[in-house]
């Protein structure tokens, strides 16, 4: 790689440049942006879980004043693609599981619509169907690979052997439960159809992802397809892919050419449209010598996906990276179900998988009477363990002893179940992070002096992290010049193409075309260009990523306290140490670091999705019933990170912290709860009713 961007408008603590826009009201987000006599659209659902729509009755919505249109599998245009089997919606009568899109009303205002496609009466005929997850089926099924494109199972040495043959074992099975996105602005999409033409303003990771994917489907050319999304209000994962509503919106739009149509998706909807992440059981065996040195590991996972569209979550991955071990074994099946489609949720694979990795470290330190930190430590591989390469660095020992010094856990009594206060229980825990430093290829940007400084032009998403200021002092310095002077455009495939803002990889990958096009900007007009002078950049291929392992790692510690007489438990402290490459605002990355921690503690104590298998249906999908931590669960977070040099990850240093925050999360918070109470939870969410006998 070569050397490293020289920062001077990089770490510092400057304020989001959008700030006020948003605050104030002014940014507007996708179904706010303003379009001349917008209609808006209703989606209708399936109210069974298997079978074909015989008869669909929409006469009374139709009759009902103000509704313009009813959109059904009868009246939908025919797709050029039908090869996505989530996204190939109103093809035909076919339902493959509840919730699935069936159709739209489209009306004057949204009341009409949504009142009109209540009175639209659909008649089944119901077929057999299967939503039950288990893993004791006999049906399971092996992908050919898991998310994104890692190999289904690895084995190295002889596992079997090792472990039975070790003198300290842990056997334990774990689970984390079905879970959904809740981002703050619910997925929404406006379409507009006219001239041969498209334009969404959809809330979205990724414009240049949905006008690929729409182009595709609807057989219109890219250049013809415009989408943009300079603001969003959340996504987690759940906005990295375009999901049918997008689809189903394009196709209402077809009904009314020439006027807009708004579609939003209610909250409830969303919990069957826009992705989740699977149930997993995932069976975790440790084998270690007397000192605590891992000489076995196992890691073998089940999870459930759809039958109209495979997902298979990776969550296995992170056990082939985290500790030394002669021998290993990693193996992924599936359930393939009767159930919408799984997909991206806030660190996918190596979320789920650390809770029961992270866990079983716990339980292992205790069989060997070792404190959880030092196992770690005596662990440490010295290169990759699968694939015996370097890494480009790796801090968790340098974050785990950080951790120690700040967290005061050398105080810490080992002894499990014996602290009281006031009534409560009260524990400490600790687990390790890692996820991968990703560098998509594919971006592109482009500079342009102006007559007040340069316009740096990148099609990428800010999706709620930063993107808007970080890449704003990433150009800065790539430029050499003051920050004041870069005017930014991202959020628009007018723009020059951007990957996806998903993976931890965004400003890892946009980040590196601009410094390429600042650097093409430089050479060929110097420093002293003429306004319209204009270079492009893209992301430069980097030979550095075959010779080495490029991760970001972490140590998060948690504080548990458990009442005795109800089982409540609380979380009043945390702290995570983070080695993250460079860090390009302080302030918007400890924001980052604390949102993927609350995340941590909602998934450890609250989030879990319950599907009937019965209807196929989840049943609580509203925020009464489905649970998020808000801020009288999130008590005293404390983020550190490292000043961490890695030459060879990208041109400005970065290995993402959007995800690294919440990996490990739920696991410290486990091995809290089981030093507070002496009883040790396998199953996530850790409810009260865990701890009362």
């Amino acid at each position: 790689m070569t050397e490293l961007l020289r920062p001077r408008a990089m770490g510092s603590d400057v304020a989001r440049l959008e700030g006020w826009a948003k605050v104030t009201g002014t940014a507007p987000y996708a179904y706010e942006h303003p379009v001349d006599n917008p209609a808006h659209a209703h989606a209708l659902q399936a109210s069974i879980a298997r079978g074909r729509i015989t008869g669909i009755d929409t006469a009374a919505a139709r009759e009902l004043p103000g509704v313009l249109a009813v959109l059904t599998h009868e009246n939908a245009p025919a797709l050029a693609s039908t090869e996505d089997g989530e996204l190939a919606i109103l093809q035909s009568g076919e339902v493959h599981y509840r919730g699935q899109l069936i159709g739209a009303v489209i009306a004057e205002n949204p009341e009409i619509a949504r009142h009109a496609a209540a009175l639209v009466r659909v008649d089944y005929e119901q077929a057999g169907h299967d939503a039950e997850f288990s893993a004791e089926r006999d049906d399971l099924h092996t992908p050919e690979q898991v998310n994104p494109a890692f190999a289904t199972d690895t084995a190295q040495g002889d596992l079997e052997a090792a472990f039975e043959s070790a003198p300290v074992r842990v056997d334990a099975t774990y689970t984390t439960p079905m879970e959904h996105n809740n981002p703050m602005e619910p997925h929404t999409t406006v379409a507009v159809r006219g001239d041969g033409g498209l334009t969404l303003h959809d809330s979205t990771q990724g414009a240049h992802t949905v006008r690929q994917v729409v182009a595709k489907l609807f057989g219109l050319d890219r250049e013809r397809v415009r989408v943009v999304s300079p603001h969003v209000g959340g996504g987690f994962g759940s906005k990295g892919l375009p999901h049918s509503h997008v689809v189903l919106a394009v196709m209402a739009a077809g009904l009314l050419e020439g006027r807009p149509v708004k579609l939003a998706l209610t909250r409830q909807q969303m919990f069957s449209l826009t992705g989740h992440r699977t149930p997993t059981v995932q069976r975790i065996r440790l084998g270690a010598d007397r000192d605590g040195r891992l000489t076995a590991i196992a890691h073998d996972v089940i999870e459930q996906s759809s039958k109209v569209k495979i997902f298979a979550e990776q969550s296995a991955e992170p056990s082939r990276h985290m500790y030394a071990a002669g021998n290993r074994r990693t193996t992924h099946r599936l359930a393939l179900l009767d159930v919408p489609v799984p997909s991206w949720m806030r660190a996918p694979g190596e979320c789920p998988g650390m809770f029961a990795g992270e866990v079983a470290m716990d339980e292992l330190a205790v069989a060997c009477g070792l404190d959880p930190v030092e196992l770690r430590l005596r662990n440490e591989p010295e290169t990759d363990p699968e694939s015996g390469k370097p890494f480009s660095s790796r801090n968790l020992v340098a974050c785990l002893r950080e951790g120690v010094r700040r967290f005061g856990w050398q105080d810490r009594d080992p002894e499990p179940g014996v602290r009281r206060e006031d009534g409560w229980l009260v524990g400490t825990g600790v687990a390790s992070a890692v996820y991968p430093a990703n560098v998509f290829p594919g971006s592109a940007a482009a500079i342009r002096r102006t007559a007040d400084g340069y316009q740096v032009r990148i099609g990428a998403a800010d999706i709620g992290t930063g993107t808007w200021t970080a890449l704003s002092q990433i150009a800065a310095d790539a430029l050499g010049v003051g920050l004041e002077e870069i005017d930014l455009r991202i959020g628009d495939t007018e723009l020059p193409h951007a990957t996806v803002a998903g993976g931890s990889s965004g400003l890892s990958s946009w980040g590196s075309a601009v410094v390429d096009a600042a650097a093409a900007f430089r050479e060929k007009f110097g420093t002293d260009p003429s306004v319209g002078d204009e270079a492009d950049g893209t992301v430069p291929d980097n030979p550095d990523r075959k010779r080495y392992e490029m991760k970001a790692f972490g140590a998060q510690f948690a504080e548990v306290r458990v009442r005795e007489d109800t089982g409540e438990v609380r979380v009043p402290r945390m702290l995570g140490v983070f080695a993250a490459g460079r860090i390009v605002n302080p302030r918007t990355a400890r924001s980052q670091f604390v949102g993927g921690m609350t995340m941590g503690i909602s998934m450890a104590l609250h989030e879990q999705s319950v599907l009937d298998p019965r209807f196929g249906h989840v049943v609580n999908h509203d925020f009464a019933e489905y649970h998020v931590a808000t801020n009288a669960d999130v008590h005293r977070i404390d983020v550190h990170w490292l000043d961490e040099h890695d030459p060879h990850v990208n041109p400005v240093g970065t290995k993402g912290i959007g995800e690294i925050g919440i990996v490990g999360a739920a696991a410290a918070v486990a091995n809290a709860a089981y030093h507070a109470t002496g009883l040790r939870v396998r199953e996530l969410p850790i409810t009260p009713d865990r701890f009362l006998g």
